[in-house]
């Protein structure tokens, strides 16, 4: 007797795989590192110069990358050089000067500041997906930003939106929302890359985006104090370098990639979110029922800024 096939099989997908293909989950973890690197940038900014810090984050995180993305690199370069223009843009605005300038503007602010004002992320993000792709808000898009920067707004206040007159703005606000209209433009143009491994694209914006910063680095370290090889510094690069860095940008580009700019961006609520979570548990602070609903207005102006419109 002739014997009968065995039955197809599907395979089996592994975690990563998994991760891989859930845009909601890897903008959380994009959020969730970017709120702590802000905890942390506060926390350093007085000893460790931003852009030694930026350079070292660049380069750390290029390093530790690249024997991984090198099969991947050989294979896409083809592409790569085709849009060389774009992707050096890209290191530029994503990686070089966003970052540099955030992090010099956190030596002259307050981290509520800070949240405050990456609160209006979307909105930048929304003006230039208007400018260069002609991409306008949706109905449920302009209700879910507006939502959770509702939620946003009463977890920076403690639910007391009168203190919002006593918060004094200084020229360090200004240069964090320079940052982060730097980084929206990132976030819109990076829909333009070349559909490569997402490996190839972090390598080559890491190392180009470190390189662009040699020469500020060569004159900040003539103009201000070097920074010190202490256990604090070591292991807040450490931090910079592997989560708000590889781990979070890996994870932002495949969630842009999969669901789009203007559906992303509202994660960037998230973060404000994620901070106050981690005062909570790291610095004994207790929680109250302002924290509940900014929670829960953030968590439902995401939810209603995200979800893909409906077929026409």
């Amino acid at each position: 007797m002739t014997a009968l096939p065995a039955p197809a099989t599907t395979p089996r997908r592994s975690p990563l795989h998994w991760l891989n293909n859930q845009p909601y989950l890897l903008l959380s973890l994009t959020s969730l590192f970017w709120a702590a690197n802000i905890v942390l940038a506060r926390h350093v900014g007085s000893h460790v110069p931003p852009v030694t810090l930026t350079t070292i984050r660049w380069f750390g995180v290029f390093l530790i990358l690249l024997p991984f993305a090198w099969p991947h690199l050989k294979r896409d370069w083809p592409k790569l050089r085709g849009a060389l223009p774009l992707m050096l843009l890209l290191s530029a605005v994503g990686f070089a000067f966003n970052n540099a300038i955030s992090y010099w503007a956190m030596q002259y602010t307050e981290a509520l500041n800070a949240l405050l004002i990456q609160s209006a992320g979307p909105l930048f993000v929304a003006l230039w997906s208007l400018v260069i792709l002609g991409v306008r808000l949706t109905l449920a898009q302009a209700f879910g930003v507006a939502l959770s920067m509702c939620g946003v707004l009463i977890i920076l206040l403690h639910g007391d939106l009168t203190t919002l007159s006593n918060i004094a703005f200084n020229k360090g606000d200004l240069i964090f929302i320079v940052a982060l209209l730097i980084f929206a433009l990132y976030s819109v143009l990076s829909l333009k890359r070349p559909r490569i491994h997402g490996l190839s694209v972090a390598a080559f914006t890491f190392g180009c985006g470190a390189l662009f910063l040699v020469p500020f680095l060569i004159w900040e370290l003539g103009a201000r104090p070097v920074m010190q090889l202490t256990t604090t510094n070591l292991l807040s690069l450490f931090y910079v370098a592997v989560f708000p860095s590889t781990l979070a940008y890996l994870c932002f580009n495949r969630g842009v990639q999969l669901i789009g700019a203007n559906r992303a961006a509202p994660f960037f609520h998230m973060v404000p979110v994620f901070g106050t979570v981690m005062s909570i548990v790291f610095i004994g602070e207790h929680p109250q029922a302002f924290h509940f609903i900014g929670f829960a207005l953030v968590l439902a102006g995401v939810f209603a800024a995200s979800r893909r419109p409906a077929a026409a």
